[in-house]
């Protein structure tokens, strides 16, 4: 059936000599007495006892002494804030750790008001609890309790005080281990942790501290687009006076910001064969009130890039803790191969994408990445607080490209950037902005280099590419037909292929462990095809390559255009037959369904049909005299299509469809055709967006993720009901686009498998396919069908992971329905459980909201709802509504008309004013006669004012402004003013585009 390619979007695309005693920053007990100066070898202890889960995780109290003393100041790191309760028996505070954990230790740090008698207890929902200690004469002081057990929560529930006021805690620690860990012997290669008096720089030992906007002949704002000046100055770079480093952003008066880009010194952290090499920090995020623009990190960079700096992405680079805008995530990434696109996938890279990062702003997390080499697949893995949040396989990015990006030494790298592409992107908007914060921090507390030592395994190679050409042959007699490929049996277990051509060094390997052996194209690029046949034989597939021909050519009389196209194919079939990874030839692709979509008669589309249908013929025949050895088809996107082959086309080899939701008619259609041919399915996979019914708000009703999973098995059953004739399929789709058709239609959205990849890998081996995402099994959208705009938009999931995977989530809206744009946009929301609060967009209109849930182990389960964002409510009188308008232009054209000023105080949100194409304009609405307002709303079309004042005047000559902004960001404008006139008018002074000025509504009111 009928699809939509979806274009891919723009890629956006040292140490001290030793430790000082507590009270300290959140550590590993395992690394609390290690020594930098030297290799020391300490052993793990076990998973559960070397990982402080509290700290900066939501806590509740009982009670509070006062406004002062809240829960949180007990989880928060910091040994000069504190919890205190009222002054009475039994009291209690908890913690969340945001999943069960295995407790192993608990570490109360009392404040003078101590418990003589208190409980530890545990629970999975903060209702029914476990004690797991007890006692009765408490000590005060710091008491270090071993303990037994598991749960989200835990807390200390008080029974009796030691002196006559309540309980105090200064800390309220809880070490277990939510994740199975790194287990072994792991020996300190190098460390630092900040040691040093206040206000001074760190160790010039154990940093290189840059300065300026670029590297030595590196590109300008650092390659990236940030705006910061790197400074070494103790402002912006300094050691705190308790064992942290602090990198801190500033913004001068005039608007100019300073930060810190700091690198290890050393060179040399370099994974060798059968080792482990671990990175880790432990900091806390910037926690600032407008984030915009920041971009905290923590890297390693391949040591090659230093005095070089023009070899990134190659060199390799890894993101181990990044996040932007101040929103509380966390992405982690391997960066490699080449730029833009390439194996990794660049400029995106090979990424976890943004999830959340529960606490990251309010308190210290350790952040690690383990670079194992001890396997034939290496890998690297992240992690977030000991447990899995990324992995990136060699296997996914090819032999050549992982030794160029890992087999070397690194160094680490830590700054503060401000603004940029990464930020930009996210953002939507250029950051930073007015409003962005000045002086947030990235608190370093340690950073730690280990490795383990086990086994060398045997090294991953590349296949050689076997010897051309292949021989392709449909072979049987009516009903009993078989392709074979070099004389044996062979059924299409495929996949249609989106990644670049010459980046299947990245994607062949992963294809063939789904047991997929064909993929397909849309056609040829002379330059890169070459490459992904060759790549693809050298794992055992093969390509169904596609010579795509115009879908709105004029097939009656463009002779010249024939007569070019079919010269072209047949010289790259001369071209590339010889290569072993062509199984056959696909000539155009659903050319015979689109012609009805060019606006023209009904004659004339049934002509080019035929004539479509002959000049198809034509092409299969000069293809088959250029290549004998391998068999031609035509795909279209509906079976009626192969009528017109049966009359036309006879050279074709065997037939070709699209079929999404009418699978099963295939089988069926081909019967009552009475076709003489077999076929091959070549896009099948979920119902598609033009065959689906519509929601309640009026736009197609996707398929549920695990209804897609389902739809991707029944869609290969239907091939596999019609033996002898449906000779196999490619399922749609390999594609990494993570848009509106990427999210419905891919099985590798963004990099991360799907539930419909493994419904595929399972159904292509008969094998269970190891570990598998999340399942949403439920989704709802509060007041789905009427969302005020710039208002509350509540989304409540209900996620399982069968593996237990810790889960993280992300949020994206798309305005498809709203401006026809397919690629999303990223929420900032906040999350509560598995209920998630966000702003809703200000652009009125039909939305989709998708929910990622991310499990860490490169799988990802979305979900997708549609909501409608409708005008926000104002009480009281509309003074404006209908009263004469003028302005200072207006556009005289448009898609219905002249955007005339009265179509602003119309009441309508469907109709709008918009000026010429002018730097500065007004609207100005007469009131009647003087009049008192308190408010004024605002609605901006696309082409709205970032910098413009409200005016009022009692004659329309003289003007006093109200209010103003250098600021305005769109959407909805809801300004509580008060002001006195007879005439209001909107003044622009600054234009967010090209265009003018445009108002779907002017709303004065009085309330």
């Amino acid at each position: 059936m009928r699809r939509t390619l979806h274009p891919r979007p723009p890629r956006v695309p040292r140490g001290s000599a030793g430790r000082r005693p507590p009270p300290r920053v959140a550590r590993l007990a395992a690394a609390a007495g290690l020594l930098a100066a030297s290799l020391v070898a300490v052993a793990s202890p076990a998973p559960a006892a070397d990982t402080l889960l509290s700290q900066g995780r939501p806590a509740v109290a009982s009670s509070l002494q006062g406004d002062d003393l809240p829960a949180s100041h007990a989880v928060d790191g910091n040994p000069g804030t504190r919890w205190g309760s009222q002054w009475s028996d039994p009291q209690w505070i908890q913690v969340d750790l945001g999943a069960v954990a295995t407790i192993s230790q608990v570490v109360l740090r009392w404040e003078a008001a101590y418990g003589r008698a208190f409980q530890l207890q545990t629970s999975a929902d903060a209702t029914s609890w476990t004690t797991v200690h007890t006692t009765t004469n408490g000590t005060g002081g710091t008491q270090t309790l071993a303990v037994t057990g598991s749960g989200r929560y835990v807390r200390m529930y008080g029974t009796e005080r030691g002196t006559g006021y309540g309980y105090s805690l200064w800390e309220f620690q809880v070490y277990g281990s939510t994740g199975p860990g790194e287990p072994g012997t792991w020996e300190t290669v190098w460390s630092d942790d900040f040691t040093g008096p206040a206000n001074t720089s760190p160790s010039a030992a154990n940093w290189l501290l840059r300065t300026g906007t670029r590297y030595p002949g590196g590109a300008a704002n650092w390659g990236t687009g940030s705006v910061e000046t790197a400074s070494a100055s103790t402002n912006n770079v300094f050691l705190d006076g308790n064992g942290r480093l602090q990198i801190r952003a500033v913004r001068d008066g005039a608007g100019t910001w300073t930060s810190g880009r700091l690198e290890t010194q050393r060179t040399d952290f370099a994974p060798q064969p059968g080792q482990l090499l671990r990175f880790q920090a432990v900091l806390r995020q910037p926690d600032v009130a407008d984030g915009t623009g920041y971009w905290p990190g923590f890297r390693a960079t391949g040591a090659a890039y230093r005095g070089t700096y023009t070899n990134w992405p190659g060199v390799g680079e890894t993101d181990i803790a990044v996040d932007v805008n101040g929103r509380g995530q966390l992405a982690q990434t391997l960066h490699c191969g080449t730029a833009p696109a390439g194996v990794c996938n660049e400029y995106d890279g090979r990424t976890s994408g943004f999830a959340s990062c529960a606490g990251c702003t309010a308190g210290y997390h350790e952040y690690t990445q383990i670079i194992d080499r001890t396997k034939t697949d290496e890998e690297i893995r992240f992690y977030l607080d000991g447990r899995q949040t990324w992995v990136v396989r060699e296997s996914q990015v090819g032999v050549a490209a992982w030794q160029a990006a890992v087999h070397h030494g690194f160094y680490l790298r830590l700054d503060l950037a401000i603004g940029g592409s990464l930020p930009n992107a996210v953002a939507g908007r250029t950051t930073p902005v007015a409003t962005t914060t000045s002086g947030g921090v990235l608190s370093v507390d340690r950073v730690t280099v280990s490795r383990q030592t086990g086994t060398a395994p045997t090294a991953m190679t590349d296949p050689p590419v076997p010897a051309g050409p292949s021989t392709v042959r449909v072979t049987g007699t009516q009903g009993n037909w078989q392709l074979q490929v070099n004389g044996a049996p062979y059924l299409i277990k495929g996949l249609t292929y989106g990644p670049p051509q010459n980046a299947g060094d990245g994607y062949m390997r992963d294809l063939k462990s789904m047991g997929v052996n064909t993929i397909r194209t849309w056609g040829v690029d002379d330059a890169q095809t070459p490459q992904l046949l060759d790549t693809a034989a050298r794992h055992g597939i093969k390509v169904i390559v596609g010579h795509w021909l115009n879908q709105g050519a004029d097939y009656v009389n463009d002779t010249a255009h024939k007569t070019a196209v079919k010269n072209e194919i047949v010289a790259r079939v001369d071209a590339l037959k010889g290569r072993q990874g062509v199984l056959m030839w696909d000539v155009g692709n659903e050319v015979i369904l689109t012609m009805q979509d060019h606006g023209l008669p009904a004659d004339v589309v049934e002509a080019r049909r035929v004539a479509y249908a002959k000049f198809v013929d034509e092409v299969a025949v000069a293809i088959r005299a250029a290549d004998p050895n391998h068999p031609v088809t035509s795909t279209d996107a509906y079976t009626y299509a192969w009528t017109y082959y049966k009359a036309y086309s006879p050279a074709l080899n065997l037939l070709a469809v699209n079929s999404y939701g009418a699978i099963d008619t295939v089988r069926t259609d081909w019967i009552a055709g009475g076709h003489t041919r077999p076929y091959i399915v070549t896009e099948a996979g979920p119902d598609g967006e033009w065959e689906v019914p519509n929601d309640a708000n009026g736009v197609p009703d996707e398929p549920t993720d695990l209804q897609k999973r389902a739809m991707y098995t029944a869609s290969w059953n239907a091939v596999l009901g019609h033996p002898g004739v449906a000779l196999g399929a490619t399922e749609f789709h390999y594609g990494l686009e993570n848009d509106f058709g990427g999210v419905w239609l891919n099985t590798l959205t963004g990099g991360w498998r799907r539930h419909g990849y493994h419904a595929l890998k399972q159904a292509y081996t008969g094998q269970p396919t190891g570990n598998t995402p999340p399942e949403i099994t439920s989704m709802t959208v509060a007041n789905a069908t009427a969302v005020p705009a710039g208002g509350q938009l509540t989304i409540d999931v209900a996620t399982t992971d069968p593996q237990g995977d810790l889960i993280r989530y992300h949020l994206m809206a798309s305005d498809k329905h709203v401006t026809g744009n397919r690629g999303f946009r990223h929420l900032r929301f906040t999350e509560s459980g598995n209920r998630f609060t966000v702003t809703a967009p200000e652009t009125l209109g039909v939305w989709k909201v998708y929910v990622y849930a991310y499990d860490g182990h490169g799988n990802v389960g979305i979900e997708q709802r549609s909501f409608r964002v409708v005008p926000p409510a104002v009480g009281g009188t509309n003074l404006s509504l209908n009263r004469p308008v003028t302005a200072s232009s207006y556009q005289p054209t448009g898609t219905d008309g002249p955007q005339l000023p009265e179509r602003a105080v119309d009441g309508n949100h469907g109709t709008r004013w918009a000026s010429e194409w002018v730097p500065e304009a007004w609207l100005r609405v007469d009131l009647g006669s003087v009049q008192s307002f308190d408010h004024v709303q605002l609605a901006w079309e696309a082409a709205y004012a970032t910098a413009y004042r409200i005016e009022t005047s009692t004659d329309g000559n003289t003007w006093t402004a109200v209010h103003s902004t250098n600021a305005g960001d769109g959407g909805f404008d809801s300004l509580d003013v008060s002001g006195t006139g007879r005439y209001v008018r909107v003044l622009g002074t600054g234009r967010a585009t090209g265009w003018g000025y445009s108002l779907w509504e002017f709303g004065v009111y009085r309330r």
